[in-house]
């Protein structure tokens, strides 16, 4: 098992021939970790603008949507409408609400699996670090410098490059470990 997507695993999608070729790839998928990245705000009632940033992962590639374009944005809310992709990942209540505002869909077929956690026991969210590390017995490091840094440039670094696509990759990872289904289309 991997312990991290690398830089030659993980494709940008930030043009509509690179949407378009994502979106065959991930429409045949029946499961996919889902994450998105937002430029931070730091002013008090200051509103995100995002996302800026949506990942859709397999077990062995990540795909990273820049959203700046318009057939960017159009693929990603076709994939966050489907029915028969199962999307998964952590504390994704936030954004499922920036989502709604920016790209005026709902995501369907979404699996928060700190709900799964919570049903095994845990009395609060695990997250994806930690989820990892129970499900995995292995460390997730998160760069808190990716963490804040900001998500609407339209030339991303190497590093939020990897953040980015790990972080739906490592929800991938629990799902498949703790050998969850999708559910029958």
């Amino acid at each position: 098992m991997l312990a991290r997507l690398e830089l030659r695993d993980i494709v940008v999608v930030s043009s509509r021939a690179q949407a378009e070729q994502a979106f065959d790839l991930l429409d045949a998928s029946a499961v996919l970790g889902f994450d998105t990245e937002s430029k931070p705000t730091f002013a008090k009632d200051e509103v995100s603008l995002g996302p800026h940033v949506v990942q859709f992962s397999s077990l062995k590639q990540a795909h990273v949507f820049q959203l700046h374009d318009p057939d960017c944005r159009d693929v990603v809310s076709t994939l966050l409408k489907a029915h028969h992709i199962t999307k998964v990942g952590f504390g994704l209540t936030g954004d499922h609400q920036q989502i709604l505002r920016t790209l005026r869909v709902t995501p369907q077929n979404v699996l928060d699996l700190n709900t799964v956690f919570r049903n095994q026991g845990y009395p609060k969210e695990i997250g994806v670090k930690a989820a990892v590390a129970v499900v995995l017995n292995r460390r997730f490091v998160k760069s808190r410098k990716a963490t804040t840094s900001n998500w609407a440039n339209r030339q991303l670094t190497e590093s939020q490059i990897v953040y980015a696509a790990n972080d739906a990759w490592a929800a991938m990872q629990v799902y498949h470990a703790l050998g969850l289904r999708p559910p029958p289309a």
